[in-house]
């Protein structure tokens, strides 16, 4: 695979120590070699790590490269979600990645006192597109393997399909490693009538505990030959890099090949996977 031009997007999360931002800054500059088309930053529960989150974007936008906050509405209100759009537009973001997020800590499954403003990422789709018109391209969150809160796949690509009609311009996927459910999910979406560019998530296998761990709580399926290899490799470290680059390695050319709009990076704010990665399937700096 050859894909110079091939789009590829990079996520990072938000630093919390001036040690982490400072390796963040490294990590960045060595991505930016590859010319993303914008790097995302996430955004913690409740907005946690809101203020981490925009000083973040800040300093991307200052290096000269896009930038899109993740923005999430669960426990938010409609004035606290405008005025924060109000500052992403004065800060010169174009981007946002429109998430429901995720409760809190501390709070439970009911009211509990959680403001409900918005329920569902399609509310904050449509607030998003009355209150500041095409000033932002919207990306929200599609899940090949269905959401794990989802009552069934047909419920969750519905749900998507109400994010999509509510004014997103385009998706990007949860991690995974089966193609197929990929393919299957944008044949569904298709089906709908929805054409807008679903975008593959990758995630570089660099390890095996962390990944596993990541994956059981987000529901990202890991197949089981993948499972049982990296868990017979134990401890070695350069046998899990190996394998990983391989298998992800394939998954990208295949998703590639196949016709997927671009590839969008979780990086977990290392530069050396990711850039192994784009090595690989032949998209260098």
């Amino acid at each position: 695979m050859t894909s110079e031009r091939f789009p590829i997007s990079v996520e990072f999360f938000p630093p919390k120590t001036p040690e982490g931002a400072a390796k963040l800054r490294t990590v960045r500059q060595a991505l930016y070699a590859v010319r993303p088309e914008f790097c995302s930053v996430t955004y913690g529960a409740g907005g946690s790590t809101q203020e981490g989150t925009f000083s973040t974007v800040r300093e991307i936008l200052a290096e000269g490269m896009e930038a899109a906050s993740h923005f999430s509405c669960i426990g938010a209100t409609r004035a606290t979600v405008r005025a924060q759009l109000q500052e992403l537009q004065a800060m010169g973001v174009r981007r946002l990645v429109a998430l429901r997020g995720d409760l809190p800590s501390g709070f439970g499954g009911g009211s509990g006192g959680v403001p409900a403003d918005f329920t569902y990422a399609s509310d904050l789709v449509a607030f998003i597109r009355a209150e500041t018109g095409d000033a932002f391209r919207i990306e929200v969150a599609a899940y090949p393997e269905a959401h794990p809160q989802a009552r069934s796949p047909e419920a969750d690509l519905q749900a998507f399909a109400a994010k999509m009609r509510a004014g997103a311009d385009a998706a990007i996927t949860q991690y995974f490693f089966n193609a197929d459910a990929y393919f299957r999910f944008v044949d569904e979406v298709r089906a709908l009538g929805i054409e807008a560019p679903v975008v593959p998530g990758i995630m570089p296998i660099t390890g095996s505990t962390q990944l596993l761990r990541f994956s059981d709580a987000c529901g990202a399926e890991i197949p089981r030959w993948i499972r049982l290899r990296l868990q017979a490799y134990g401890d070695d470290a350069a046998s899990i890099r190996a394998f990983g680059l391989d298998v992800v390695g394939d998954l990208c050319t295949r998703l590639a090949e196949g016709g997927a709009p671009g590839l969008h990076f979780y990086t977990m704010n290392q530069s050396a996977p990711t850039l192994a990665l784009l090595e690989r399937i032949g998209h260098g700096a």
